[in-house]
C-alpha cells in the first residue's frame, strides 16, 4: 500500500469513527432528522433487545421510517451515549464494523428518578456515497440493561 492508499485508508476510518459518534451526539441532542440524515435511502436499522434469539424486536427498511424511532428518545428526560471501542473493515466504498456504546437514560415517573444504564453494541454496514460515509445498515444489540 503506497502512502496515497494509506491516507485515504485513515481518512476513512476517521469519516467512519465521526459518523458513528455523530449517531450518539444527535440521539442526545434530540435531533432525529440529524441522525436520519445519517443513513442511506434504503437503509436497513434493527433492534435485538434479546440479540442471543436471533430475532430483532424491530426493523425499519427505509430511512423515512426512522423518525419515530429516534424521535423516542423525547420520551426521555435526559441521555448521554458513551461510544467505546470500535473495529473497521475497510473494502473500497464499503465498510463494515462493530461499535460498542453505553447508553444512560433518565426519566422521572411519579416525582421519582429512574435510570437506565445499557450496554449496546451496534453491527454495521458502510457505504460511501457521493464522497460521505453513511449507515447502510446498523443493528442495534442490546447486550444488558440495568434499571434503578
Amino acid at each position: 500500500m503506497n502512502i496515497e492508499q494509506k491516507i485515504i485508508e485513515a481518512e476513512d476510518r476517521l469519516a467512519i469513527r465521526e459518523l458513528v459518534d455523530r449517531y450518539a451526539y444527535c440521539a442526545d441532542t434530540r435531533d432525529a432528522q440529524g441522525q436520519m440524515d445519517l443513513f442511506t435511502e434504503d437503509t436497513n436499522f434493527e433492534v435485538y433487545y434479546d440479540p442471543k434469539s436471533g430475532v430483532p424486536s424491530q426493523v425499519v427498511s427505509s430511512k423515512e421510517d426512522l423518525f419515530p424511532v429516534f424521535d423516542n428518545l423525547n420520551s426521555y428526560n435526559a441521555t448521554m451515549h458513551f461510544n467505546g471501542q470500535s473495529t473497521i473493515k475497510l473494502n473500497g466504498e464499503k465498510a463494515t464494523g462493530i461499535a460498542y456504546c453505553m447508553a444512560h437514560h433518565l426519566t422521572l415517573e411519579d416525582g421519582q428518578q429512574k435510570f437506565m444504564v445499557a450496554a449496546i453494541r451496534y453491527e454495521d454496514k458502510f457505504v460511501k456515497q457521493d464522497g460521505k460515509w453513511l449507515f447502510a445498515e446498523r443493528k442495534l444489540l442490546v447486550d444488558w440493561i440495568e434499571n434503578r
